[in-house]
């Protein structure tokens, strides 16, 4: 039996906001975008969902082409669904925002797919309706950082505590004092004081610290 052939029907995607921290910077990986409509304008990486997948599945799918990354902390932004945000077809997309170290991504996969690191304060004008999917993103990552520990998904996993703060700030888009940033991150006891000594980063050599997932999941509250 033919269900549902009385309404219209809709293509269905997921677009991939992929974000990485960077030379104290936060950038996004975009690319120019290789079929029409649209053919040669800066996009993010999506793909159609198809018959077998779950919204979810296909993200993970079109972020693992893209990355061959997999368990990478990933979140819904929302749905897209202008009636002319396609000018192809009747397109609904589902954004999702992902962390990923810019260290563990193989760069010759990122050249593979033309793919280019850029500033989130540099970003061009992007295909149809994916600036605002960023802008979007960028405001759940500034209310999650606050009570979840992302910024541990864009940091090695050996870090100082000033990268740790970059990368506040660089998400917040706003200066932390340093002091009051350190006296509270000392009372996490998931953020662990390592005695290994980084002195690539630092010519006076400062401690690296890293984040244990387990003390995490004991801890009853996290705030910064």
């Amino acid at each position: 039996m033919n269900y549902y052939s009385e309404h219209s029907k809709v293509w269905v995607s997921v677009d991939c906001i992929v974000f990485g921290f960077e030379e104290g910077k936060l950038k996004l990986l975009i690319g120019k975008r290789q079929m029409d409509p649209g053919r040669g304008e800066w996009s993010l990486y999506g793909g159609f969902v198809r018959d077998d997948e779950s919204l979810k599945d296909a993200a993970n799918r079109v972020l693992y082409e893209l990355t061959g990354m997999k368990k990478v902390y990933m979140k819904q932004v929302g749905a897209f669904g202008a009636i002319d945000r396609d000018p192809g077809e009747r397109v609904i997309s589902v954004a999702y925002c992902a962390l990923i170290n810019v260290t563990d991504y193989d760069d010759l996969l990122r050249q593979q797919h033309g793919l280019e690191w850029v500033n989130i304060d540099e970003l061009p004008k992007l295909y149809s309706d994916h600036n605002e999917m960023v802008r979007k993103a960028i405001s759940l990552l500034r209310r999650r950082i606050k009570t979840e520990p992302l910024s541990f998904n864009l940091l090695p996993s050996l870090f100082t505590l000033t990268q740790l703060q970059n990368v506040y700030e660089a998400i917040l888009g706003d200066e932390i004092d340093k002091r009051n940033f350190r006296k509270r991150i000392k009372t996490y006891d998931f953020i662990e004081k390592t005695e290994l000594i980084d002195k690539y980063h630092s010519k006076r050599g400062a401690a690296l610290y890293r984040f244990n997932k387990r003390n995490y999941n004991e801890e009853s509250s996290f705030k910064l």
